[in-house]
């Protein structure tokens, strides 16, 4: 049975990429080695992390003052290396807080310096976009998540404003067209519409850095570090970039970002619209504030979600459970999840 894959991630990517990413690890290039035993400073590899390098500015449409990292530790560890690297030690950071993840890079860049919150959506459990909030234009930088996995919220602008804007776009990274020049610094886990988990993308504006004051970063913590060894100061998650350059490379043949949002409009137009037609089931967030990526919802009648969990299990779906802070169900409508698959679940909403 053909199976249906909606987890948040790691996420569904393109079976092609499979396909290539497996011949890879048998036979590279034709080296007689596998992509998982190569060094990574080989020729080969070389020429893998900077097609990946060339490829995202060539989607995000950004030129040579922006610099692409390939790093680990996931979105987390970002939390971190931001402040470190553009909070001023008597400066000071504008964060929003939208989500789980947004609050947790709260917590750890506290930690670093001086934040304020600017705006929250806590008190309605983050099922809503905070909207006309003041960004101090004394602030190092503005913090916001783009798109919150795991309420089913997203940002469908973003500010205007003379500070550098620093955004998590973990889970809707190359899904929708974006103004890429208008941000000082992007990171993403690349679990979602990249590649596989294993790497973080960070994409930076290279003069913002260097203006802390601070002398004693811990060096992994240095994005110029990182720089000056081209993503190389440690081995690099070797497997996680190539396979990330194959859904790439799968992403620009496809039509690029622009063809994406068109699919993934469809596909969230698609679910919304049976969400929003049957009685059984019941969004989660704000209508004007519903993500792209990951549509969350409940269902109305609890005495009918046994059979429904069996209905949409048999149909061959995968990963329709909530996450656990807030329960329901959330399906994530990644780039690589064709439309078909939100039809089976929509015909199995029907079904009810």
């Amino acid at each position: 049975m053909k199976k249906h894959n909606f987890s948040a991630g790691p996420s569904i990517l393109p079976q092609e990429v499979f396909q290539k990413a497996s011949e890879a690890v048998i036979d590279f290039n034709g080296s007689g080695l596998s992509i998982l035993e190569i060094s990574h400073r080989s020729k080969d590899f070389v020429a893998v992390i900077e097609e990946a390098r060339a490829l995202v500015k060539q989607l995000m449409n950004i030129g040579d003052d922006y610099e692409v990292l390939f790093l680990q530790g996931g979105a987390s560890l970002q939390f971190a290396m931001l402040p470190y690297n553009l909070l001023s030690i008597n400066g000071k950071a504008s964060y929003l807080d939208t989500g789980t993840w947004a609050s947790g890079a709260i917590k750890e860049a506290k930690k670093v310096g001086n934040v304020e919150v600017i705006a929250s959506s806590k008190d309605k459990n983050y099922t809503y976009i905070p909207k006309n909030y003041t960004i101090d234009s004394s602030s190092d930088y503005f913090h916001c998540t783009s798109n919150n996995t795991i309420y089913g919220t997203q940002m469908k602008d973003f500010p205007e404003t003379s500070v550098p804007i620093v955004c998590d776009m973990s889970s809707d990274i190359f899904s929708r067209k974006v103004d890429f020049s208008k941000f000082g610094l992007i990171y993403a886990g690349m679990q979602k519409n990249i590649g596989p988990a294993g790497a973080t993308m960070v994409v930076l504006k290279k003069e913002l850095l260097g203006k802390t004051g601070r002398g004693n970063i811990p060096t992994y913590f240095d994005y110029q570090a990182h720089i000056s060894k081209e993503s190389m100061l440690n081995t690099p998650p070797v497997f996680s970039i190539y396979t990330s350059l194959l859904n790439l490379q799968w992403l620009v043949r496809n039509g690029g970002i622009e063809a994406a949002e068109q699919r993934n409009r469809a596909k969230a137009y698609l679910l919304y619209e049976e969400i929003d037609r049957n009685p059984l089931f019941e969004g989660l967030c704000e209508k004007e504030d519903r993500s792209l990526m990951n549509v969350s919802f409940t269902i109305t009648d609890e005495t009918k979600k046994e059979a429904f969990d069996n209905a949409w299990k048999e149909a061959g779906i995968n990963g329709l459970n909530g996450h656990r802070s807030v329960g329901g169900y959330r399906a994530s409508l990644y780039n690589a999840l064709p439309i078909e698959s939100v039809q089976v679940l929509v015909d199995v909403m029907k079904s009810f």
